[in-house]
C-alpha cells in the first residue's frame, strides 16, 4: 500500500510485505518512542537494531555516517604490543630532529615543513614499531610492506633514520640541497635518494591513486603465479586536505570491489590544508567516512585522546556527542587556540545538559580535551586502529586519525593557519619544546644561534630498542632495494618477422605493434612477465586478438557466459590473466604501469609493461603520473595509439594530437620515438629490451622508459633495408636516396617522422616529375633522441671533449637545404634545428584539430606531399636554385 496523503512514496512500496499489521506495529513502537523519549533515542534505537542486524548477519545497507566519536571504546583496545615509555622518547627526539633540520635548513633559505610530521608522528612510530615489515620479512621476503609516506611529513622520516643510523648529522644538514649530490631531497624521490624512498608522493592525489593499483598489482603478481605477495600490506600516509583531489579518491570502488584487505589508507585529518581549514564550514571526517563507506571501505575513526574518557562517561543525555557533531571544522580549530573561559561558553553553554556537564569539569580538563587529546596523538589508539585494520577481511580498510597541527611545536604553530608555511622555531619554541618533550638538551647548547640534533647514543635503550623492533618485523624501513638481475633476450624470431615487411598487405603500426607483442609474449622465457595495459579500448587498437590467449585479468575470473562465448576472439577474463584492461581510466592505467614498472625493485620481480593508449589522452592528462614514473625510476613502454593531427578522421580537435612529442621531450627519463615502418618499431623495441632490461653499457642510465607513437592509417611496411639500426635507435637515417634529374639538377633533403614519411616519399616523386629536384627522404624516428645526443654533445665541448652531435654528422655534405615535415607542431621537428649546418626549416600541424578525412586534414595544415613540394621549392628559390615563378607555378598546379 502506498504511504498515506502528504507523505512521498517510498521504493518499498512495490516490494511484497507478508504481514502488514506487523509492519504497522513496528511504525508505531517507534512513532511512541519519539513522542515519548525524543526523536534522538529512537535514533539511537534504530541505529542499535541495524548494527545488531549487520552483526547477525541480517542484509540490511550500512549507514554512511557514525557519530563523531571513535569507532574502537577505550574498553575494547587490545594490549599494547610494547613499552609505551621508551617509544615516547623514540618519538620525542624524531620531532625533536625533524625540526631542528628545518629550522637549521632555515638558514639557507632552502625552506622545508615541520607542522604535518609533529601532528602525525604516532602515526609513524606505531607503524614502524609494530606493523611497517621490512624486505628482510620471513613471510614477505624482497617485499615487506609499501610505505606511501605523506611527502610534508618526511623531515620526520629523515629525523627516525638518524636515530638509527642510517643518515648522520651531516646528511640532516644537506636537507634540501642537492646540487652536490650528497643531500636529502625534500620529499619522497627515489631518484634522488634510491636507497631509501620507493615511492615518490609529494604531487597530491597521486599517492593515493598509485597506493589503491599497487595493492591490486600485488594480488596481480600473486594471482598469475610471479611471486607470492599474499603478506604483503600496502600503507598509504595522506593528509585530510589531499582528499581534495579527484585522484585521491578516483579509485575508491576498484578497490572494495576487489576486496583489496591488504590496503589501508591512513588519513591525518589534522583539519587544515596549506592555507586554512580543509572544511570550515563542515566536517572532513564525517565526508570522508560517508565517501569511503559508500565506496565499500571499512572505516575506522580514531577520533579522540584517553582524556575525553571521562567527558562520554558524564554525557548522559548525547548532547556531548550531538555537540561534537554539529561544531564545523573551523570552529573546533578555534577552541584549540583560545581560552578555556571561550570554551565554556561557545561549546558547552548552548545546551543546559552541556552546561551542567561543563560545570563538573576542571579548567585543567576542558584544556587537555581541546587543545592536545586526539585519537591520533595516542599509541594505544593508533595500535588499536592498525591492530582492526589487518584483522579486517574483504574490504580495504581507510583509518581517520584526528590530530592537531604543529602539535608539539607551542602554541605559535598548533592549530595556526599559517603553519604549513613556518620554517623554523625560535629559541625559546625549542626551549619549551624540549620542555614538554622532556629531552635531555641543557640550555648551554641552546644558547647558540645554531639549534643542536639530539641523539641518546648509539648504544642507547631508545636506539636498541629502535633497531630490535625493525629486525623482528624484517629491517630498516622505508627501504628501496634492487637485485639487479638482467632479463634473458627473448627470440629474435618475432623481430625478424617483422623485418620482412607486410608484402603488399596493408598494415597500420599501431596493429604492427600489437602483432610484435603477442608473439613476444609467447617467448618462453620472458613472454609471461609482458604486462599489457589498457584504458578499455583494446579493440581499437587491434587487440582482441590477445584477449582468449592471454586473458584479461580479474581476481574473480570469469562468473558470466560472455556474450561473444562462440567467436575465435571472445571476450575472455580469467584469474591469472595477463592484461589489465582498466575502463576508461587513463590515470588508473598509468597507475597500473608505474606498479609493474617498478616492481624490479618493489618486489625484485622484474615485469615488462606495455601501456597503449590514444595518445592525445596520455601526457595530455597525466603527465604527472609521467613524472611520478620518472621520479620512481619506472622502466617500460608507452604507447601513443592513433597518433598525429590528421591521421584520426572524424574524431576532432578533442582526439587529435599533435603535441604529445613536445611534452613528453620535456620529461627526462622519457625515450620519445615516432617510427614510420614496423620494422622501425621492432629495432626500437628490441634497443629497449636490452638497455632496460639487459646488460647495461658503461656509464648507460638503465632507468629509462619509452614512449612510442604509432598510427592508424594502414600502409605497406616495407623490409628493412640493411645497415638502418644504428640511424633508428640514434634517430635519423637515409631511407630514400633520391635519383638525379641532371647532373645540374637542384637537390634538397626532406625528414620525415611517422606516418609523414608517406607524403615525403609522394613530394620525392612530385619534386623529380614535375619540377626536375632531387630529393633524399630520411626517416627521422626520434626528433627527441637526436635533441637529446645533440646536447650532451654542446656539453662535452664545454668540457674540452671534442663531439659532434649526431644529427650534424648524418647529415653531413647532404646537398641543399632541410625540410622537416611531421605530423606535429613545428615545435617538434624545430628541436634539432640548431645543429643541422644547412638551410632548415619545419612543416607541421600547429593549431587545433579538426574533423575531415585525411587528405583533407593535411591539405588544411599544409603537409600534404603538394605542399611539400611548394614548401621546398620556396627554399630552394630563396636560395637562387629555382625561379621563384615556379613556386607561384606550383601552387596554382596544386590549388594551394
Amino acid at each position: 500500500m502506498p504511504d498515506p496523503v502528504g507523505k512521498l512514496p517510498s521504493e518499498l512500496d512495490q516490494l511484497p510485505d507478508r504481514d502488514a499489521e506487523e509492519t504497522a506495529e513496528w511504525a508505531a513502537s517507534l512513532d511512541a518512542v519519539t513522542e515519548h523519549a525524543g526523536p534522538h533515542r529512537a535514533a539511537y534505537l534504530m541505529r542499535r537494531t541495524l548494527h545488531h542486524a549487520g552483526t547477525a548477519g541480517v542484509p540490511v545497507p550500512a549507514l554512511l555516517e557514525t557519530d563523531y566519536v571513535n569507532t574502537i571504546p577505550t574498553a575494547s583496545e587490545p594490549a599494547f604490543d610494547g613499552d609505551e615509555a621508551m617509544e615516547s622518547r623514540i618519538t620525542a627526539w624524531n620531532r625533536w630532529n625533524a625540526a631542528a633540520m628545518v629550522t637549521r635548513g632555515a638558514r639557507f633559505g632552502v625552506g622545508g615543513h615541520i607542522a604535518t610530521f609533529a601532528s602525525a608522528a604516532w602515526l609513524y612510530e606505531t607503524g614502524f614499531n609494530h606493523f611497517f615489515r621490512g624486505k628482510e620479512s620471513q613471510d614477505s621476503p624482497g617485499s615487506g610492506d609499501q610505505l606511501y609516506i605523506q611527502g610534508h611529513a618526511s623531515p620526520g622520516i629523515y629525523a627516525r633514520a638518524f636515530l638509527d643510523g642510517r643518515l648522520t648529522e651531516s646528511d640532516l644538514d644537506n636537507f634540501r640541497q642537492e646540487a652536490g649530490g650528497k643531500g636529502l631531497p625534500s620529499y619522497p624521490h627515489p631518484r634522488r635518494l634510491p636507497w631509501l624512498w620507493e615511492f615518490p608522493t609529494v604531487s597530491m592525489g597521486l599517492g593515493p591513486l598509485s597506493a589503491i593499483y599497487q595493492a591490486r598489482f600485488n594480488r596481480y603478481l600473486t594471482n598469475r603465479g610471479i611471486k607470492d605477495t599474499s603478506a604483503s600490506h600496502v600503507w598509504a600516509f595522506l593528509g585530510d586536505g589531499e582528499m581534495d583531489e579527484p585522484e585521491s579518491t578516483a579509485a575508491l570502488a576498484l578497490a572494495s570491489r576487489e576486496q583489496l584487505d591488504n590496503l589501508t589508507f591512513v588519513i591525518n585529518c589534522n583539519l587544515q590544508r596549506l592555507d586554512g581549514p580543509v572544511r570550515a564550514n563542515f566536517k572532513i571526517v564525517q565526508e570522508l567516512e560517508a565517501q569511503f563507506r559508500g565506496a565499500g571501505w571499512n572505516v575506522i575513526k580514531s577520533l579522540w585522546g584517553s582524556a575525553w574518557d571521562e567527558l562520554f562517561a558524564l554525557d548522559t543525555t548525547g548532547a556531548l556527542v550531538r555537540r561534537l557533531r554539529q561544531v564545523p571544522d573551523a570552529q573546533f580549530q578555534t577552541y584549540a587556540t583560545r581560552d578555556v573561559a571561550y570554551i565554556r561558553e561557545h561549546f558547552f553553554g548552548v545546551d543546559p545538559a552541556l552546561i551542567a556537564l561543563a560545570e563538573l569539569l576542571p579548567d585543567t580538563k576542558i584544556a587537555e580535551c581541546f587543545y592536545t587529546s586526539r585519537g591520533g596523538h595516542e599509541a594505544r589508539k593508533v595500535y588499536a586502529a592498525y591492530r582492526a585494520a589487518l584483522a579486517h577481511k574483504g574490504a580495504p580498510t581507510v583509518i581517520l586519525a584526528q590530530t592537531v597541527k604543529g602539535y608539539t611545536l607551542g602554541s605559535g604553530f598548533e592549530s595556526r593557519n599559517a603553519n604549513h608555511q613556518m620554517k623554523k622555531l625560535s629559541g625559546d619554541q625549542f626551549r619549551a619544546m624540549r620542555d614538554l618533550l622532556d629531552l635531555p638538551i641543557p640550555d648551554a647548547k641552546l644558547d647558540d644561534s645554531l639549534v643542536p640534533y639530539g641523539h641518546p647514543g648509539a648504544d642507547s635503550p631508545e636506539v636498541r630498542y629502535l633497531q630490535e623492533r625493525r629486525a623482528e618485523l624484517g629491517g630498516p624501513a622505508p627501504a628501496r632495494r634492487v637485485h639487479a638481475v638482467a632479463l634473458p633476450e627473448p627470440s629474435d624470431k618475432p623481430f625478424q618477422a617483422v623485418h620482412k615487411g607486410s608484402g603488399k598487405q596493408s598494415v597500420a603500426t599501431t596493429m604492427a605493434f600489437v602483432r610484435l607483442m603477442k608473439d613476444l609474449m609467447r617467448d618462453k622465457e620472458t613472454g609471461r612477465r609482458w604486462v599489457p595495459i589498457v584504458p578499455d579500448e583494446a579493440r581499437t587498437f587491434g587487440m582482441e586478438a590477445l584477449f582468449p590467449s592471454a586473458g584479461i585479468y580479474s581476481p574473480l575470473g570469469q562468473t558470466y557466459d560472455p556474450v561473444d562465448r562462440d567467436q575465435i576472439m571472445y571476450y575472455k577474463e580469467a584469474k591469472d590473466g595477463q592484461i589489465l584492461n582498466e575502463g576508461i581510466t587513463e590515470a588508473g592505467s598509468m597507475a597500473d604501469f608505474i606498479a609493474a614498472a617498478t616492481s624490479y625493485a618493489t618486489h625484485g620481480e622484474t615485469m615488462i609493461p606495455f601501456y597503449i593508449f590514444y595518445s592525445m589522452f596520455g601526457w595530455q592528462r597525466t603527465g604527472d603520473q609521467m613524472w611520478q614514473l620518472a621520479d620512481q625510476l619506472g622502466k617500460g613502454f608507452i604507447v601513443g595509439a592513433t597518433a598525429g593531427r590528421t591521421t584520426l578522421t572524424g574524431e576532432g580537435l578533442q582526439h587529435a594530437d599533435g603535441h604529445s612529442h613536445l611534452i613528453a621531450s620535456t620529461n627526462p627519463a622519457a625515450l620519445n620515438y615516432d617510427p614510420a615502418f614496423a620494422y622501425e618499431i621492432a629495432v626500437i623495441v628490441k634497443e629497449g629490451l636490452r638497455r632496460m632490461y639487459g646488460e647495461p653499457l658503461p656509464g648507460e642510465d638503465q632507468n629509462v622508459f619509452y614512449y612510442l607513437t604509432v598510427y592508424n592509417e594502414p600502409m605497406p611496411q616495407p623490409a628493412m633495408p640493411e645497415g638502418v639500426e644504428e640511424g633508428i635507435i640514434k634517430g635519423l637515417y637515409r631511407f630514400k636516396e633520391g635519383t638525379p634529374a641532371a647532373a645540374d639538377a637542384p637537390r634538397t633533403q626532406l625528414l620525415a617522422s611517422g606516418t609523414a614519411i608517406h607524403w615525403a616519399l609522394e613530394a620525392q616523386e612530385l619534386l623529380a616529375a614535375d619540377w626536375g629536384v632531387t630529393a633524399d627522404v630520411w626517416s627521422a624516428t626520434s626528433w627527441g633522441e637526436l635533441r637529446r645526443d645533440a646536447m650532451e654533445a654542446d656539453e662535452a665541448l664545454l668540457r674540452g671533449e671534442e663531439r659532434v652531435p649526431y644529427v650534424t654528422r648524418a647529415l653531413s655534405g647532404a646537398p641543399g637545404p632541410v625540410l622537416a615535415v611531421s605530423d606535429w607542431m613545428r615545435q617538434v621537428p624545430d628541436q634539432i634545428s640548431q645543429w643541422v649546418e644547412q638551410d632548415y626549416t619545419s612543416l607541421g600541424t600547429d593549431g587545433f584539430g579538426l574533423s575531415d578525412t585525411r587528405e583533407a586534414a593535411r591539405r588544411h595544415f599544409g603537409v600534404d606531399a603538394r605542399s611539400i613540394v611548394v614548401a621546398a621549392l620556396a627554399q630552394l628559390a630563396r636560395r637562387g636554385e629555382v625561379k621563384p615563378e615556379r613556386v607561384v607555378e606550383a601552387r596554382e598546379r596544386y590549388g594551394l
